[in-house]
């Protein structure tokens, strides 16, 4: 199974060993961690102890702790239920829970939601009805996560996910939205309110400003609809010509006119790009196929004004990447970007998936 894990794209920082400042603690700690026969990241679970022993010297409220507390349970929850589909790609699909199944948007969400999963996607909703339930009904149970979260007033899950395993139920709107951008490979948004308002501009901020990976963000409205074009007018008349946000981040999104045109942007971006990762200043971009000489040639030519020094070169991993031994053979791009476009990186990542490969 190939490894698609949608996880952080940074690096550790250089260790400096973490502690409770009580050595005799810190071995206990270590103790207690080798005596549950930990095998992989046992150091990381010994800094988990340490922060959570630190919270009782810090003297927080009870408050803070039953917060902490409940957001830690809910994102290791769902975690673990994540965890035996990491070789699967995914689609998280936003839009109105009041969109009515006569309504052309919901009929176009159920068609998009079936087409992705032909070419091997799952989909991931916030669980609800309208767009949500026409996604998750189009993909079938089985190729269906559901994100819900508990509310003031009764929210039932709906009826294509409602009992399933892969439904998780969240108290936090902010371990539910980590959840969202951490495990998708891609990002759609049908019309909808506030929420998907607000989850698109926040995922948006995020690949903007380097806080998550780059990643297809795709607008689909329904046949004939206007709901994006008025939204691109709002950003067009009232953000980029106030230099409110720069021309390049309206690479970051993709309007899309049609379902195969969405479906079709989503599976381009995957034809040769694979993941990245950053070691210290350097991006390391895993692809499926090397490029030819000319090819990278080609990238060094068309993106020097993205590199902070240096040239795209073509490589293997770096000794950092030992922790992911099963994808130590895919070849690499490695470069120093300035880290301040990510909408001209974004550029970059199609120019790699059409650019000329290898041959053997």
């Amino acid at each position: 199974m190939q490894d698609f894990t949608a996880g952080s794209t940074h690096a550790l920082p250089s260790k400096i060993r973490k502690t409770t400042g009580r050595p005799e603690i810190d071995q206990r700690i270590r103790e207690l961690v080798a005596d549950f026969d930990c095998d992989t990241e046992c150091e990381l679970i010994e800094q988990l102890i340490m922060t959570a022993y630190k919270l009782a010297k810090d003297k927080i409220t009870t408050a803070d702790l039953k917060m902490l507390n409940r957001s830690m349970n809910e994102l290791r929850y769902a975690a673990r239920v994540f965890a035996g589909y990491r070789g699967i790609r995914k689609v998280c699909v936003f839009g109105s829970a009041r969109t009515a199944e006569t309504d052309p948007a919901y009929q176009t969400a159920v068609e998009f939601a079936q087409k992705m999963v032909a070419h091997g996607y799952m989909i991931i909703t916030g669980g609800g009805d309208g767009i949500m339930g026409a996604a998750q009904r189009g993909a079938g149970k089985e190729n269906s996560f559901g994100l819900n979260i508990r509310l003031p007033f009764e929210q039932r899950a709906n009826e294509t996910i409602h009992g399933d395993p892969k439904l998780i139920t969240f108290n936090y709107f902010f371990t539910r939205k980590l959840n969202f951008v951490k495990e998708s490979h891609a990002i759609v948004l049908f019309p909808g309110g506030f929420g998907t308002m607000d989850e698109g501009f926040e995922v948006l901020t995020l690949i903007q400003t380097g806080k998550t990976r780059i990643m297809p963000l795709v607008l689909v409205d329904k046949p004939g609809g206007t709901y994006w074009k008025t939204w691109l007018r709002f950003l067009e008349d009232h953000l980029e010509r106030r230099g409110l946000i720069s021309p390049d981040d309206f690479n970051l999104f993709h309007a899309a006119s049609s379902i195969d045109e969405a479906v079709e942007h989503i599976t381009r971006f995957y034809r040769n790009y694979r993941s990245y990762r950053w070691v210290g200043q350097r991006m390391v971009i895993r692809i499926k196929s090397r490029l030819s000489e000319f090819a990278v040639e080609k990238l060094n030519a068309d993106f020097d004004d993205l590199l902070e020094d240096g040239r795209i070169v073509q490589g293997r991993a770096l000794p950092e990447e030992a922790n992911e031994p099963d994808i130590a053979d895919v070849p690499r791009l490695i470069l120093r970007p300035h880290q301040r476009n990510f909408g001209r990186l974004r550029l970059m990542f199609d120019a790699i998936n059409e650019a000329e490969i290898e041959q053997a």
